[in-house]
């Protein structure tokens, strides 16, 4: 059996370099901001922001997760009610369903 945990199994194009800087991007975001899948696929240097959602989907339940959103501020759906929770709770306000990006968004 492999030694690996299945959470940490990667394909090919994520190697355990950039799964580590997307992890350290997400981390570092700030209580109380916001960044998008795309702000952190450019700012650790990944080929695209699915790459962010792959990492938080297979090692992400110890990031704040919530402070990651669409490009245009929108939460995941399956995830709406609790990642606007979360991020009401920090001081991120959401009209409707939506952050407004250009007050909320973490610029490192």
């Amino acid at each position: 059996m492999d030694a690996v945990a299945p959470a940490r199994r990667h394909n090919a194009d994520v190697d355990e370099e950039l799964h580590e800087r997307v992890r350290d991007v997400i981390a570092s975001i700030p209580a109380g901001r916001v960044a998008s899948y795309g702000d952190i696929a450019a700012i650790a240097g990944a080929s695209t922001p699915r790459l962010v959602g792959r990492v938080l989907g297979e090692d992400g339940h110890d990031l704040p997760w919530h402070r990651v959103l669409r490009a245009d501020g929108t939460p995941a759906p399956h995830l709406v009610h609790k990642q606007l929770e979360l991020l009401r709770g920090e001081g991120v306000l959401a009209d409707g369903s939506r952050v407004d990006m250009r007050v909320y968004r973490w610029r490192p």
